[in-house]
């Protein structure tokens, strides 16, 4: 006879990380910052910059995005609010 087989270890993930779900979350943030950030880092840049970095970082390109959309809305509600048809003349 032999020794029982072991099932195998049933252990949950023991270390810190990304849960599966966030995952996707963590990778948006690298693409919105890369994308927004208008090429001032790369890939790898971002994904080993250190967490509360990236945090500032990504509230700073929102911060400044919030502004852009702000800045068009207003320029769109100016051409709108003007008058779409020039006045009259008198002849």
């Amino acid at each position: 006879m032999g020794a029982p087989l072991l099932p195998g270890f049933q252990l949950g993930q023991t270390f810190f990380g990304f849960k599966p779900q966030d995952r996707k979350i963590f990778h948006e943030n690298i693409f919105n910052l890369i994308w927004y950030g208008e090429g001032r880092w790369d890939w790898n840049t971002i994904y080993h910059m250190p967490v509360f970095l990236r945090t500032f970082w990504t509230d700073q390109v929102n911060k400044k995005h919030g502004e852009q959309n702000e800045r068009n809305q207003k320029a769109a509600n100016k051409q709108t609010s003007k008058p779409s048809s020039p006045p009259m003349q008198k002849k």
